[in-house]
């Protein structure tokens, strides 16, 4: 999209999508890099089980995001015959999974006492944050196919209540959805191996893994539904109001739901999608009221930078950190002699963290204007 089409009609994309797509991306990066994980303010960290806070609300907006762009892609993709339509879903879904896989195992080799050697490909955490983008992308993009938008609503509905009972009745212990006798993490660790899955948890955990993104897929579907919705009411302070009123609703009936099926990013719960689709219903609420009714765009640009070559500079963001923390000084990593003497020598220790993740995606975004004033657009 040019800039010149940002104020358009409503049948082409509107700049509040991509300023929202621009903000997750920036606050994305924010909470992923830290100067150090054990020096947090409370919103920049996940719930450390049930609950939620302004961290949770990062990747499932960006779920909802990829829904709304593809209320207008899928305009051209429903009409296209099934060859070519499947050929062009499966496609993105192999690369971007690919690309989350290989940045799970970039740089690809670990150094020992002994030395340096690659390491064992078959132990690389096979799940992460792209891999679901891509598979929660490709059913939905199958759903919209087969059934259109009213198909949309039915399975978003049948999803999450299918996933409650899944969750509910194969978990075990007096707790189903606790961490270690969930569903979910049985499936995993059945089907993917728990070499391969995420071990920040303390066990074997994948927080994307492959019951959980069922109910992702719905937080797709809702990003679609509200980007035809607004399409079709326009850019107007009834639509605002109409986005609002459906956002708290499904906020309150999220912390209503969250009485028997706590809400919870780590398993995605079904009261978890609501309340993300709420929230993020408001968000858009508020940018389309900001920038399309009152045009006040000038602030805008800055988050336009991240959301026209997100994927990139995601996986940027990614690469760079790990190489800070190859790079020796000393004894130190490069991210570690940076953190010390430019931040934690005159600030607290959750300030002085906290400004290297500004600072850092301020590196990024410096990236991502240089490409923007080259026109160079990375998608897959």
């Amino acid at each position: 999209m040019s800039p010149a089409d940002t104020l358009n009609p409503i049948n082409k994309r509107y700049l509040a999508l991509d300023v929202l797509r621009g903000m997750t991306i920036a606050f994305m990066i924010i909470v992923n890099t830290p100067g150090s994980w054990s020096s947090l303010y409370a919103p920049l960290a996940h719930a450390s089980w049930h609950g939620f806070t302004p961290t949770d609300l990062v990747f499932p907006t960006f779920l909802f995001v990829v829904g709304n762009a593809m209320s207008f892609s899928m305009k051209k993709m429903q009409l296209m015959d099934g060859s070519a339509f499947y050929k062009k879903v499966f496609k993105r879904t192999f690369l971007i999974f690919l690309i989350g896989w290989l940045l799970n195992a970039f740089p690809f080799v670990e150094f020992t006492e002994s030395g340096t050697s690659f390491i064992d490909l078959s132990e690389v955490r096979t799940f992460g944050v792209l891999q679901r983008i891509a598979l929660a992308y490709c059913f939905a993009a199958l759903v919209l196919y087969w059934g259109g938008e009213k198909f949309g609503w039915f399975f978003g509905g049948a999803a999450l209540i299918l996933y409650w009972a899944i969750m509910y009745f194969f978990g075990e212990g007096s707790d189903p959805y606790a961490l270690e006798t969930n569903a979910a993490i049985r499936l995993d660790l059945a089907v993917i191996g728990a070499e391969r899955m995420y071990g920040g948890e303390g066990i074997p955990f994948d927080p994307e893994g492959i019951l959980s993104t069922l109910p992702a897929i719905v937080n797709v579907l809702a990003g679609y539904i509200a980007g035809k919705a607004i399409q079709k009411w326009g850019n107007t302070v009834e639509t605002v109001k109409r986005l609002l009123i459906a956002g708290v609703i499904l906020v309150a009936g999220a912390y209503v739901w969250d009485l028997g099926f706590p809400i919870n990013k780590k398993i995605w719960t079904s009261s978890y999608v609501l309340l993300t689709v709420g929230w993020d219903l408001i968000l858009i609420a508020g940018l389309i009221l900001i920038i399309e009714v009152w045009k006040k765009v000038k602030w805008t640009y800055f988050f336009e930078v991240f959301g026209r070559n997100p994927l990139i500079l995601y996986v940027l963001s990614g690469v760079i950190i790990t190489l800070f923390f190859m790079v020796k000084i000393g004894d130190q990593s490069l991210q570690g002699y940076i953190y010390q003497s430019a931040f934690t020598s005159w600030l607290s220790p959750k300030n002085a963290s906290f400004l290297f993740a500004i600072s850092y995606m301020l590196l990024i975004w410096l990236i991502g204007l240089w490409m923007d004033k080259r026109k160079i657009y990375i998608k897959v």
